[in-house]
């Protein structure tokens, strides 16, 4: 018998915590937004001649291949000697990455050397991801309270869209300063160059954060009672926790890849829509997610993680494809459509930070999520607008995305049905959290919720 207990951490040193996890989050994914934003100006400069898109989507998907050799590094790594130093390193290889792509020469100046230099900052890119984003959920969750996990954990994704959000919104403002031959002409450098100083306050902030208190207990027991760590105890010992963690990530992947990078060039090509208007459409989407997102985050302490993934991820499948044929109706009905998917997809963007990390237990949690959730964002997430593009191109066939979501969305729901519910389970300890083993208890007196006991 264990009974359930809270983080140590609270007021400032949470509060903190959460800030500098949710802004490494946003300095990653303001250059996957940047990069969405960019991609016609992209393939001008790196990529010229017929397949130039292609080659754009190339340079995007690419980066993932690394993800997952990041994750066998960043993941025991952070096992062994903590979360903090792990999330510091990684946000500034992260940072340095995005910058100097905005210093690069391109195709006109360079020749082939110009896109193999993209393509390599955007392995860099990718080998520092399959440490961060892993590192950063598992760090926020150990060291929110098992009654606000999903709402503090949800400020992660907040940071994802800020990320995206925020590159977007410079790309936009990029392209009303300059306009689009001013854009053409090296005004897409900018919004690159400006992720350095927002890595190094990421940095900073990191650098000052304590370590998760989960991990400080576990890391105080003696040699003898440790348990074993690394990928090899991960695959073998949790296989069940590792492929439930793959298959909803095929899900997750497929769905935010498509909507949130391979849209602004689906919506160019499909009606049309201009370059600034289509930034602005995603930007009027994003706002909206990021609105709902603590909504969700809230929502699921109180009624469970699984409850909100299975309203996600059967509406998905069933309302992709009339939303993907009402967007190319005209440009209200694709922002519409683009908004109702969002909302539909934001129940697992809010629970990312406490449903994937609560999957493993503390000696193996940053190895499995690193490593189970970058093997299928590499497969299916990064390559997401590489095969929404090449189906396309060859078949013409414009729903394809929304038929790749539904695809996706059904291999969710079948991991789903192996995913433990978690909402209110402590992190603390070797066991893997599962909230069927806590058994409720009367509260004590002034309490003002029951306290809970884990099961043997």
């Amino acid at each position: 018998m264990r009974q359930e207990t809270e983080s140590k951490t609270s007021g400032f040193p949470l509060r903190r915590s959460v800030a500098a996890s949710a802004l490494g989050n946003a300095t990653e994914w303001y250059d996957y937004g940047v990069y969405a934003a960019t991609a016609t100006y992209l393939t001008d400069a790196f990529f010229p001649g017929a397949l130039g898109t292609l080659g754009t989507m190339l340079g995007f998907a690419v980066s993932f291949l690394l993800r997952p050799l990041g994750g066998m590094v960043w993941g025991p790594l952070g096992d062994r000697i903590g979360r903090k130093a792990v999330l510091a390193t990684t946000i500034l290889l992260m940072a340095l990455a995005t910058g100097l792509i905005g210093i690069l020469p391109t195709h006109a100046g360079a020749g082939v050397l110009a896109p193999i230099l993209l393509i390599t900052l955007r392995v860099v890119q990718g080998f520092s991801t399959g440490g961060e984003y892993g590192g950063a959920a598992t760090y926020l969750a150990e060291c929110a309270t098992d009654r606000k996990r999903g709402f503090l954990g949800s400020f992660l994704e907040f940071g994802t869209l800020a990320g995206f959000v925020g590159g977007s919104t410079v790309v936009l403002a990029c392209q009303l300063v300059l306009g689009s031959s001013g854009m053409h002409d090296g005004g897409w450098r900018i919004p690159f160059l400006l992720a350095v100083p927002l890595g190094l306050i990421g940095w900073y902030l990191r650098t000052r954060l304590d370590e998760s208190p989960v991990f400080n207990e576990l890391s105080e027991q003696s040699d003898r009672d440790q348990p074993p760590t690394g990928l090899r105890e991960v695959v073998t010992t949790y296989r069940r926790e590792l492929l439930t963690l793959i298959g909803l990530v095929v899900a997750l992947n497929v769905v935010n890849y498509t909507l949130l990078t391979y849209q602004p060039t689906y919506l160019q090509r499909t009606i049309g829509l201009g370059e600034s208007t289509t930034t602005a459409m995603m930007l009027i989407g994003q706002l909206v997610m990021m609105i709902s997102l603590p909504f969700f985050g809230r929502l699921s302490d109180r009624v469970g993680r699984r409850p909100l993934w299975l309203v996600s991820l059967v509406g998905l499948a069933v309302l992709a494809i009339p939303m993907y044929w009402l967007m190319g109706k005209g440009t209200a009905w694709a922002i519409t459509g683009f908004v109702i998917l969002g909302l539909l997809y934001v129940p697992q963007l809010s629970t990312i930070s406490s449903t994937f990390p609560a999957i493993f237990p503390t000696h193996v949690r940053y190895a499995g999520f690193a490593l189970g959730y970058n093997i299928s964002t590499a497969i299916f997430g990064g390559t997401a607008p590489l095969v929404n593009e090449a189906v396309i191109e060859k078949t013409g066939w414009s729903l394809f995305p929304a038929a790749y979501m539904v695809a996706a969305s059904l291999i969710g729901l079948i991991a789903w049905s192996f995913l433990r519910e978690t909402a209110g389970t402590s992190l603390h300890g070797t066991e893997i959290p599962d909230a069927s083993d806590l058994d409720p208890v009367p509260a004590a007196a002034g309490q003002a919720t029951p306290q809970y006991t884990l099961g043997s």
